[in-house]
């Protein structure tokens, strides 16, 4: 047994690689710089952890996916392996002390984005580290024409300079040709391995439905299949619609959007995982770091913004190789839709200026200030402030989040304060009246003793701990009181973060950042292009996705939507024959076959079908005739 399959079994519990895992693990222990092209599902992580736990020092990991570095640390420390991530948000005091674990606290990986690269003293701390493997995730997005270019990437090849004996392992899940040479360019690979898996997956049968009722089109998919399936939406919105629109159609479902609480998106995603609901109606934050086998149907409602992303989200279906349906469901006027949605949504320069300029006075930054500074944020409020159209302001955001300007997290938050605007005595009042609230107003009393003076901050889990109940029925005790004019009560929702990564310059700061912008602009343009060219175009859909990737095939996949419906063509025409040969006279299949010419399966087909609608009958020479 090798090192590397010890190091799987002991705390990963798996028996044996992926396909290509185990190749590629070599080649980092052979310290070659190596580029690592899994479509999703691959194992890409494992590629990186492995060898890192083998050899003598610590794994830097460079990913810009803040939730999915935090999935990985913590799924590493339940390993009891010591991981820690260095991200954006935190002091540069606690920025050293992390440095000083990583140096001294025998850690295996340490994870930061791309961002951190940008400041030299974090790379003069770096270069103290036993750095055994530079392992960048997501590595597309070094590409300019990527489907998410970071120029914060291109920094990553300085790394070579410091650590020229320290191998790099480039991995991404989507990378066409040009994207692929644009990688190994901009990092500097020096004659890299290069290991790809194809983008085929022969299990998974894409389809695309034309239909006016979308709505029923999904009651009939998860009727006929009522395994575990994934729903994807384009808002959150939409989530909450068409979760509750299937609950009250009898089936188990539930919902995951990125401006749901912790709590929520772990409670609604373990329902799911755990099949006590059939189907999980998600936007693109749902599925980082999931690897449920046993999804059968993944179906996007509306059109995808690129083939990218609708390659890895339709990939989560199958991937325990049983037969698995990826989805997609169009009607009339979709297409308009999708480019008012995607196109006249994107930014450009003057817009970025104001957006990022209104920002800085939404938060009171003044000009050259503003560094490192972190705030709780909530999109739809800063756009009604200013009158701004929420995607595009989105998209701008997006932008300036992948330029390293800010860092912009999806992370809800919620904030209640309350101050009561009766006397003490009124309040005991209150609560004989009231006895089921007691304990927890008591609680509220106890551990705020301003909440008479002054609006007040609570921690409504702590109320709940103290008080021996559950969050639930705290908000609703308080809730209660607001109604009965007892408290003031705000409330404030964030379903985001903003964390400033550079001080403020107004038009220094967007001239130097805009340039890529009208290439990125093109780009999108051009992404759209090929997701109208999917789903309009009469051809294997596998094939047209293959072919995306630069993946050339000869064969149809025989089981998408395309395929099935030349299949039924084809089987159609096979029953006319059988039938016109049988006004002519009697036969056995083996006489149908041959004078036909037909296949052994259209021959049953045929028979078969006419069986059951009754067309033909059998007699006691098993020859077949016409009824």
């Amino acid at each position: 047994m090798t090192g590397s399959l010890q190091i799987l079994q002991k705390y990963w519990k798996y028996g044996s690689f992926r396909e290509l895992q185990e190749e590629i693990i070599d080649s980092v222990l052979e310290k070659k710089d190596t580029f690592v092209l899994l479509p999703t599902s691959g194992g890409k992580s494992i590629c990186y952890q492995v060898p890192g736990m083998q050899m003598e020092g610590i794994c830097l990991v460079i990913s810009p996916l803040i939730a999915l570095i935090k999935d990985q640390v913590q799924n590493l420390q339940k390993r009891d392996i010591k991981a820690i991530a260095l991200l954006g948000g935190i002091s540069q005091n606690e920025t050293i002390d992390l440095l000083d674990n990583c140096q001294f606290g025998n850690y295996k990986f340490l994870y930061l984005s791309p961002e951190r690269l940008q400041q030299d003293w974090i790379i003069e701390r770096l270069k103290q580290l036993p750095i055994n493997l530079i392992a960048i995730d997501e590595a597309h997005c070094v590409s300019q024409w990527g489907h998410d270019f970071r120029p914060s990437y291109l920094k990553i090849k300085n790394l070579k300079i410091h650590f020229p004996k320290i191998p790099f392992l480039a991995l991404t899940a989507s990378a066409t040709k040009r994207v692929q040479e644009d990688v190994i360019q901009n990092l500097a690979l020096d004659n890299p391995a290069i290991f790809q898996k194809s983008f085929s997956r022969k299990n998974l049968a894409y389809h695309v439905i034309e239909t006016e009722d979308k709505l029923y089109k999904v009651r009939q998919i998860l009727t006929k299949n009522p395994q575990s399936s994934i729903i994807y939406v384009r808002n959150r919105k939409s989530c909450l619609e068409l979760s509750h629109q299937l609950e009250a159609f009898g089936f188990t479902a539930t919902y995951f959007h990125g401006g749901l609480p912790s709590k929520e998106k772990e409670h609604n995603m373990q329902l799911w995982l755990e099949d006590k609901a059939q189907v999980i109606v998600a936007t693109n934050a749902f599925g980082m770091g999931i690897d449920k086998p046993d999804v059968k149907t993944v179906i996007h409602v509306q059109l995808p913004e690129n083939l990218e992303n609708y390659y890895q989200e339709a990939g989560r279906a199958g991937r325990n190789n049983e037969k698995a349906f990826a989805i997609l469901l169009v009607s009339v006027g979709d297409v308009e839709i999708a480019k008012k949605q995607f196109l006249t949504s994107l930014p450009d320069k003057d817009f970025l200026k104001e957006i990022y300029i209104k920002l800085n006075n939404y938060f009171q930054i003044a000009y050259g200030e503003g560094f490192n500074e972190q705030f709780n944020f909530n999109l739809n409020q800063f756009c009604t402030q200013y009158n701004f159209p929420v995607l595009k302001t989105f998209n701008a955001l997006q932008y300036l989040d992948r330029q390293g300007i800010i860092t912009l997290q999806n992370e809800y938050s919620e904030k209640i304060s309350l101050q009561f605007i009766i006397p003490s005595k009124e309040v005991i009042r209150y609560m004989s009246l009231n006895p089921k609230s007691e304990e927890i107003i008591t609680t509220i009393l106890r551990t705020y003793p301003g909440v008479f003076e002054l609006d007040t901050l609570i921690n409504i889990s702590l109320i709940a701990k103290k008080a021996k109940t559950i969050e639930k029925e705290v908000l609703k005790v308080i809730t209660d009181l607001e109604k009965n004019n007892n408290i003031h009560l705000i409330i404030q929702n964030n379903d985001s973060r903003i964390t400033f990564n550079e001080i403020r310059e107004d038009a220094l700061t967007i001239n130097r950042i805009s340039k890529p912008l009208e290439k990125q602009n093109e780009l999108k343009v051009n992404q759209l292009k090929s997701v109208i060219h999917y789903i309009s175009k009469e051809k294997c859909k596998n094939k047209l996705l293959l072919e995306y990737f630069d993946e050339k095939i000869i064969e149809n996949c025989g089981i998408c939507s395309y395929c099935v419906s030349q299949k039924s063509t084809l089987d159609f025409e096979t029953i006319n024959k059988v039938v016109h040969f049988l006004e002519e006279k009697k036969a056995t299949s083996r006489e149908i076959q041959n004078s036909l010419d037909l296949t052994t399966e259209q021959t049953i087909f045929a028979i078969q079908t006419l069986l059951e609608k009754n067309k033909i009958d059998i007699n006691t020479y098993n020859q077949y005739f016409l009824l």
